[in-house]
């Protein structure tokens, strides 16, 4: 029977879709090995290592059929054609469709912006968790960003195939389901937002016990949302917020829509709504014209906005992209900028769990003793199975996360 690999670079989305494509092929079949790379195009970095990726899969597939998909191959197409180890591209748009997929060759992916929105798309890793995604694209144009341009723009999935997705990960023994897009917090399809059709859902699918949600764009936050996360537990008190900066004219220029005030505010709102919540984002350091006392505003971010999980990004400029063609700052600069948050943000993360330890928290394990607390600190519980989920007593904290014992 002839193998499918899946590759997958970047994002949450890209994962469901992975598991959705192996998924689809595996229930029609292949004639030929078949190795797909999802890949990733938000830095230029995440595109070498999609080339790095594709290298390799040809090394160890050296007989397969090798497409490359995902936002870099829609991005940067001509890339991947010149690259003897690629035998087909799919767009992001047709990466779902088994009958493009088989019939694929190394032509130019399909017009994103003009595309249909792609079935649901739910990944199924471990039995544990999984991830549904309610929407892609994008319709803001913040001055950094590649994404429109290999996604799209924004475009919701209908509730009743959200409703499906989930209900069929939930059969497949998924004991918690992550929301998941490109811009989850723009969902708007049928007269639902975002926070309304996560309510409709949790009443609709009482199995439905773990919920959370991928990356948000914080200042797009509906009312729902928050009383949601005040009303119901099985929403979990983790949210990643996509802040980028600490300074408002950066915050301007890079043409975010909320300012440092705001993102300060917001997080203040989430507490309120749940005391127990945990806070992640992202942050670029090194945006074109950020002087010294811009950058001190988003290292102050990490105590102010109490990030306990940071995803620092040196900037990178891209092309097609209006930062690009600002004043850029040095290199060496950038990367010194973006070590000094990695610091500043894994020191405020040691000290977050430290205090737990002593305490009770509520944990899921995923595979091999290690899983996540509500609050998504990694976890090692020993002797637990995957899937078991309950009270663990904390015994010790290190870089790297907790350990602890169910009570």
């Amino acid at each position: 029977m002839s193998r499918i690999e899946t590759i997958t670079l970047g994002c949450r989305l890209n994962m469901a879709e992975s598991a959705t494509i192996k998924r689809r092929l595996e229930a029609v079949g292949t004639t030929r090995d078949t190795v797909i790379v999802n890949s990733c195009a938000v830095t230029s970095e995440a595109v070498r290592h999609t080339r790095q990726a594709v290298r390799r899969a040809r090394r160890d597939h050296p007989d397969a059929r090798l497409l490359v998909t995902g936002c870099a191959a829609q991005i940067e197409p001509e890339t991947f054609r010149a690259m003897p180890e690629v035998d087909a591209l799919i767009g992001n748009a047709q990466k779902l469709d088994v009958a493009k997929i088989a019939s694929a060759e190394k032509d130019l992916p399909e017009d994103v912006m003009t595309a249909p929105a792609p079935p649901v798309a739910a990944g199924f890793g471990n039995k544990v968790r999984s991830f549904v995604a309610v929407q892609t694209g994008c319709d803001h144009r913040c001055t950094f960003c590649t994404i429109p341009y290999g996604r799209g723009n924004s475009q919701s999935l209908s509730y009743d195939e959200v409703r499906r997705a989930v209900a069929a990960e939930l059969d497949r023994g998924a004991r918690e389901i992550v929301i998941t897009g490109v811009d989850i917090t723009s969902y708007d399809r049928d007269g639902l937002r975002l926070g309304e059709m996560l309510q409709r859902l949790l009443a609709d699918e009482p199995r439905l016990q773990r919920l959370r949600l991928s990356s948000l764009d914080s200042i797009e936050m509906d009312g729902a949302l928050f009383e949601l996360l005040s009303g119901d537990v099985r929403l979990l008190p983790h949210f990643h917020l996509s802040l980028q900066a600490g300074d408002d004219m950066i915050l301007k220029r890079m043409k975010r829509r909320h300012s440092r005030r705001q993102a300060v505010e917001i997080v203040e709102r989430l507490k309120v709504a749940r005391p127990d919540v945990t806070i992640g984002a992202d942050i670029i350091a090194g945006f074109p014209t950020e002087t010294e006392a811009m950058f001190d505003n988003s290292l102050a971010l990490i105590e102010d906005c109490d990030i306990i999980a940071a995803h620092v990004f040196p900037y990178s400029p891209r092309e097609k992209t209006p930062a690009a063609r600002m004043p850029q700052l040095d290199r060496g600069l950038i990367k010194e900028r973006a070590a000094r948050l990695r610091e500043r943000a894994a020191a405020h993360r040691r000290a977050w769990l430290k205090r737990q330890i002593g305490t009770l928290q509520p944990c899921l394990i995923e595979n091999g003793e290690k899983g996540h607390t509500d609050g998504f600190a990694p976890i090692a519980v020993d002797g637990a199975p995957r899937g078991a989920y309950g009270q663990a007593r904390i015994t010790q904290a290190s870089d790297t996360g907790l350990t602890g014992i169910f009570e």
